[in-house]
């Protein structure tokens, strides 16, 4: 029982030698006593590096591929000796040159698709495709399918004497025209109907 109160793990232990012996070594600060089992064991023999080889011993012995001395461009001749001993020369060959830059290169010329406007009874901020500007339109009110629809329908109504015209003085009853105010291109139109 006196057990049990010194070491608050010991019921937890009691069947289980090694985590008991695990506990025991953690509470004492005694590590020399932990050893990795089997296989993970460190090898008897030289130490093991404190840190990463260097760039240059890296370099120094991984020159598994030597560079190849660079082709001159151009026609290479050269006397080869033949197999009974007299000189010849091979046929000539050609090594393929360096292009050169082009000084008349294609300038690239980035083209931005602008997405469908929609336009409304009133101005709009948008970029113009006549000038490629940022603008905001002008508008301008023509007589439209609505406009003469209210003048025959007030006309049908007994207002004939001049009041049937009132529809063509009303801007929330003409279509509406957008201009770009730089170029005075037409940029779309806003019909009622």
């Amino acid at each position: 029982m006196d057990s049990a109160r010194k070491n608050p793990f010991f019921a937890l232990t009691k069947g289980n030698r090694r985590l008991a012996a695990l506990i025991r070594i953690f509470q004492n600060g005694n590590w020399g006593e932990m050893s990795a089992p089997g296989l993970y064991q460190a090898a008897a023999g030289p130490s093991v590096p404190t840190a990463p080889p260097s760039y240059e011993e890296t370099v120094a012995t991984n020159s598994y591929f030597p560079t190849p001395p660079a082709p001159v461009p151009g026609p290479t001749t050269g006397l080869v000796h033949g197999p009974d001993g007299k000189g010849m020369n091979p046929p000539a060959y050609y090594t393929q040159p360096v292009p050169v830059p082009n000084a008349n290169a294609i300038a690239v010329q980035t083209v931005y698709v602008q997405q469908p406007v929609s336009f409304f009874d009133r101005p709009i901020q948008m970029c113009c495709p006549s000038c490629n500007k940022m603008i905001v339109t002008q508008l301008s009110y023509n007589a439209g399918a609505l406009t003469w629809l209210s003048c025959g329908s007030l006309c049908l109504l007994g207002c004939i004497a001049g009041c049937c015209f009132i529809p063509f003085c009303v801007d929330a009853l003409q279509d509406v025209d957008h201009y770009c105010p730089n170029c005075k291109a037409l940029l779309g139109t806003y019909k009622r109907l």
